[in-house]
């Protein structure tokens, strides 16, 4: 990414209600779907660690099993920044093209939005996904929805393509992954998004320029508390078991059989 968005991820990821809810997802996901014990959790383009902060959270306060923490990412100052936050874990300049690790090493990978970036060939990336992993091992993913949505914030994060569920699905299985759960969230507030996407945002596929911005950014408190307890309820009707036609985002949960 443009290194300006690295500051702000690091600026707002603890406290901006987007990653507040995806993190919470995140651990909904891997509680749910047991990794082979104590082999290493990896977070695969881990940016500036506020994912991973938020595991070794979960696993000191015993939401999560303990096991290693690692993480990589392309770009230096992102692993400079998530080493500050996380110093105990295993973090690596690297990219999803070639990952570090041996054969069936990992227990679990978690990577949000860096499947669909550009510089990774997401063929690929995924079979070095499925060979890291072991057997029975887990994946969750993180991707941005829609394709007729794509936008300013998509050029300025360098997004190659936004998803469909059908079309992540399909990429899943055929790099040999079972997919356990396919889900759209960001749906209660989706509204909001397509205009602030189609209407306030510039159209447009080419590079990114100057004019544009991404939609990480600090809100307001009042907007903040709002939009929290807005996908704090979204997340309790997943819970039961709804399941939206639609969404900003789409979480998925795989497995290597």
């Amino acid at each position: 990414m443009e290194a300006e968005e690295y500051a702000l991820m690091d600026a707002v990821e603890d406290r901006m209600w987007w990653y507040h809810a995806l993190h919470a997802l995140v651990l909904r996901a891997l509680a749910r779907n047991p990794a082979p014990p104590g082999l290493p959790l990896l977070d695969a383009g881990c940016g500036t660690g506020g994912l991973l902060r938020r595991l070794a959270r979960a696993m000191a306060e015993g939401t999560l099993p303990a096991r290693p923490l690692a993480g990589f990412d392309i770009a230096e100052a992102a692993i400079l920044r998530a080493r500050a936050k996380v110093p105990d874990a295993a973090l690596l300049l690297a990219s999803a093209n070639d990952l570090p690790f041996e054969d069936a090493s990992l227990g679990a990978v978690v990577s949000m939005d860096v499947l669909c970036h550009r510089a990774v060939d997401e063929r690929r990336a995924l079979a070095e996904l499925r060979r890291a992993l072991a057997p029975g091992g887990v994946v969750v993913l993180n991707m941005p929805a829609h394709q007729w949505l794509y936008s300013a914030h998509d050029r300025r994060v360098h997004t190659r393509e936004r998803y469909s569920r059908a079309v992540l699905r399909g990429r899943l299985e055929a790099a040999g992954f079972r997919v356990v759960e396919l889900l759209h969230w960001n749906s209660l507030l989706f509204p909001f998004l397509v205009v602030q996407r189609t209407l306030l945002s510039r159209a447009g596929r080419g590079e990114a320029t100057p004019q544009d911005r991404s939609d990480v950014a600090p809100f307001p408190p009042p907007i903040e508390a709002l939009f929290r307890a807005v996908t704090a309820a979204e997340r309790w009707l997943i819970a039961l078991g709804l399941r939206f036609p639609a969404g900003g985002s789409i979480l998925a949960v795989a497995v290597k059989p």
